[in-house]
């Protein structure tokens, strides 16, 4: 995109589509945080809240500024042509209020888990058996874990407000590391595998690039599975099945790309490193894996308080391990060579590729 007219056009179609979301986001972000600010209060000495982190945390002019630069780079990858000018696509302003209410109308009851540590409701005679344990929770404290319709259609409002709007600025940062490996190839012939797929909104990133690509989006939740459904109801060559990552449903070697987006510090170390090697299983050789999660301890010191605290304000059991676990090396063990790691704001992109023998 050299000729200064388009770019100009681009970064103007990019403002009119990132500003208003990050503007709408903020807001539930201020509400929030005004709410909980209240329950305090009220609680008193008698709310159970989780003991804050004593570490420093980054100051508000840092967060904004990391914000602004994941923006920056946002829009150099459009400007580079790896991908179009996104289309987050919110639904219409009644959706978008409906989603906001079940966020806001959820809060009390999180609060209230919070304060008896209640975690494991999910849990139950209805659910036993279904799932593996490790996932019938009530991850983030809220209701239905992730095993409800309700659940689904708050997820993104939810990862949204946390992320003050930027959460599929984020996930876009996969894309970059896949267009290295599909660049110049029939995108028509090639297969990606989305792992944790949830409600889409990755896959729909990953459509919105490469249109004609083959993709399977796998996710254990039947109400997520549906979620995405209808989200990418009108996009073409996409399957969404229900199904667990430590037993991918595809061949041996079958796969050109594998990603997976926020889903890796909500598992158990042995899920984590079983499912690792299962993406292994699947790729082609020359394949490539790309992970986006939370920073690690010490990739930026700035954050390093932020990380500490965040398993006590959310029900993340898995968290504090998956700070510590060395990608790396698990890969190395899978037959997956590290190729880079990069931050994008409060997340880090990881690249592994399969060994060509």
């Amino acid at each position: 995109m050299n000729d200064p007219l388009s770019l100009f056009g681009a970064r103007l179609a990019y403002a009119a589509s990132q500003l208003p979301r990050l503007a709408w986001y903020t807001g539930h972000d201020i509400v929030f945080r005004r709410l909980v600010a209240e329950a305090r209060r009220r609680g008193g000495k008698s709310a159970r809240l989780p003991a804050q982190s004593r570490v420093a945390l980054p100051d508000r002019e840092r967060i904004y500024a990391d914000m602004f630069a994941l923006l920056r780079q946002d829009f150099a990858n459009v400007a580079a042509g790896i991908y179009p000018v996104p289309y987050d696509r919110e639904g219409s302003l009644a959706t978008r209020l409906y989603r906001s209410r079940l966020f806001f109308a959820d809060l009390r009851e999180v609060y209230r888990r919070r304060e008896r540590n209640g975690f494991a409701e999910v849990l139950d005679d209805s659910t036993r058996g279904r799932r593996p344990d490790y996932y019938l929770q009530n991850f983030h404290f809220q209701s239905g874990g992730w095993m409800t319709d309700e659940s689904a259609d708050r997820y993104d409002t939810q990862v949204e407000v946390l992320f003050k709007g930027t959460a599929n600025a984020m996930r876009r940062q996969a894309l970059p590391p896949l267009f290295e490996i599909f660049s110049g190839r029939d995108q028509r012939t090639l297969r990606l595998i989305d792992i944790g797929c949830g409600t889409g909104r990755f896959l729909d990133l990953v459509k919105q690039a490469w249109p004609l690509l083959p993709t399977l989006g796998i996710d254990l939740s039947d109400s997520y599975i549906r979620h995405a459904r209808r989200h990418l109801q009108r996009r073409r060559r996409i399957a969404l099945v229900v199904a667990n990552a430590e037993a991918i449903p595809v061949p041996d070697r079958s796969t050109d790309a594998a990603t997976s987006i926020f889903m890796m510090h909500e598992l158990p170390p042995p899920v984590r490193r079983a499912v690792v090697k299962e993406c292994a299983r699947v790729l082609k050789p020359g394949g490539r894996l790309v992970l986006i999660d939370s920073l690690q301890t010490g990739d930026n010191p700035a954050y390093d308080g932020m990380l500490e605290r965040f398993p006590q304000n959310y029900h993340e059991p898995y968290y504090r391990s998956y700070l510590k676990e060395d990608f790396p090396g698990l890969a190395r063990q899978c037959g997956l060579v590290h190729q880079r790691s990069f931050p994008a704001f409060v997340s880090k992109v990881m690249v592994f590729d399969k060994r060509a023998t």
